[in-house]
């Protein structure tokens, strides 16, 4: 079995536990397979803790929670020097981070400093206290998730810090046929009924995977679709007036990258070797979602990223 089949099995499987929600495992493989991590908004209950847990269950490694609280510090996150007193030294002990999979849970109800020490972490993989800094694992994904609903009690991301996230998903409510799935898999899990699992994935693969994700072929046409896309949102009067009056700030370069390497493992998992302007059009509004920021006539008229983004497929000629 090649490598894109065990991928496939795979999202068949976290498909089939995570019911409702194709393009969240999707979007979640696409991050795993490019090294970058994910901010997964939408209303509670609808299995955004679910997908990374499945996930540690059939990828090696290993997987921490972490409710983030008002009352968090950026030690209980990153660890903190213990005192030996019968020594008189100080040793380092490791917070929940030094994992290979996080969930930081409704990361916006954490104040300023907590974030900061997540996205730190994410952006350098690294973490530094006192003198010392410690090596993140290779393998290192997290993924945030917000509630979209309260707004009391939470403190927003910065824009600026948004960038540090490969994509952000957002997650929507299932159809009746997926209702009645989940209803029919909540109660085998209730009854303890045995479900099939795949066998699990090993770092050693995944890491193949990327490189086999890396090497895949880009066209000159599809490649610089890519950036004219990017190159939108910085210089929309170019393409339309009124698109330029909603826009504040454009995507960074940083959203070059991403867009690339999301695009390149999006045709890596359609089983192809070679990338699409179709591929650049699947990940396009997850990876500029967050990184546009709009202005304050937009934001006053209702506009949204995504229908800003909308425009930008129609007003970017495709090769």
């Amino acid at each position: 079995m090649t490598l894109k089949q065990e991928f496939n099995q795979l999202e068949q499987h976290l498909s089939s536990r995570i019911i409702g929600q194709q393009d969240l495992v999707h979007k979640t493989l696409i991050a795993l397979l490019a090294d970058g991590h994910l901010l997964v908004e939408g209303a509670p209950g609808l299995a955004k803790t679910r997908a990374i847990k499945e996930l540690s269950l059939v990828v090696e490694g290993d997987f921490q929670r972490i409710q983030f609280t008002p009352d968090l510090l950026p030690a209980d996150l990153t660890g903190t020097e213990i005192y030996r007193p019968q020594d008189a030294s100080f040793s380092f002990q490791k917070g929940p981070l030094f994992h290979n999979l996080i969930l930081a849970d409704e990361i916006n109800r954490a104040p300023a400093k907590v974030q900061s020490a997540l996205l730190e972490s994410m952006a350098e993989r690294q973490i530094s206290v006192g003198n010392n800094s410690f090596e993140l694992p290779p393998l290192f994904l997290v993924m945030a998730t917000q509630n979209p609903i309260e707004q009391e009690g939470t403190y927003p991301l910065p824009e600026a810090q948004l960038d540090r996230f490969l994509m952000h998903v957002e997650v929507g409510y299932p159809d009746s046929g997926a209702e009645a799935q989940i209803l029919a898999l909540n109660r085998k899990e209730a009854l303890k009924q045995e479900l099939a699992t795949p066998e699990e994935l090993s770092q050693e693969k995944l890491f193949a995977a990327r490189q086999e994700v890396m090497s895949i072929y880009m066209a000159p046409e599809v490649e610089e679709y890519l950036i004219q896309l990017v190159l939108a949102t910085r210089e929309p009067q170019k393409y339309d007036q009124a698109l330029a009056n909603y826009i504040e700030f454009g995507a960074s370069p940083r959203a070059t990258i991403a867009l690339d390497r999301c695009a390149r493992a999006n045709a890596w998992l359609s089983e192809r070797d070679y990338v699409t302007p179709g591929d650049v059009q699947t990940v396009l509004f997850d990876t500029l979602r967050h990184r546009i920021l709009l202005s304050y006539q937009a934001e006053a008229e209702g506009v949204t990223t995504n229908q800003i983004i909308e425009k930008l497929i129609q007003l970017v000629p495709a090769p």
